[in-house]
């Protein structure tokens, strides 16, 4: 079974800062690109930060300079280090690997920020 399994989600006060981890099942993914999106209650889906098995990233504008996203292919694992977290950076956030044209998504991990 595919699973993607996200930890790291919490409450933190504005310019905080927060990692979260995604750890996937299978080996499938050691090639693929994984990323992270965020939905915040009443909001669509979006993307936040991608990672290429070669290390290429791309980010959202609204958390450039501030996220970082990350993956170590032995561990199977994509990383999104989270800094200076804004009031309108809360949300669940979901893990997603795409392999062959297929989407697998995690549980999704909430994120809140207040102070």
């Amino acid at each position: 079974q595919v699973q993607l399994v996200e930890s790291g989600g919490g409450w933190v006060q504005p310019g905080g800062s927060l990692r979260l981890s995604c750890a996937a099942s299978t080996s499938i993914f050691s090639s693929s690109p994984m990323g992270w999106y965020r939905q915040a209650p009443g909001k669509q889906r979006l993307l936040v930060a991608i990672v290429t098995s070669t290390g290429s990233t791309d980010y959202d504008d609204s958390v450039k300079g501030r996220f970082t996203i990350s993956r170590d292919n032995e561990k199977i694992t994509v990383y999104l280090q989270m800094n200076d977290l804004k009031p309108e950076d809360p949300a669940v956030y979901f893990c997603n690997a795409q392999w062959w044209g297929t989407d697998f998504w995690g549980q999704g991990t909430q994120v809140t920020v207040s102070s």
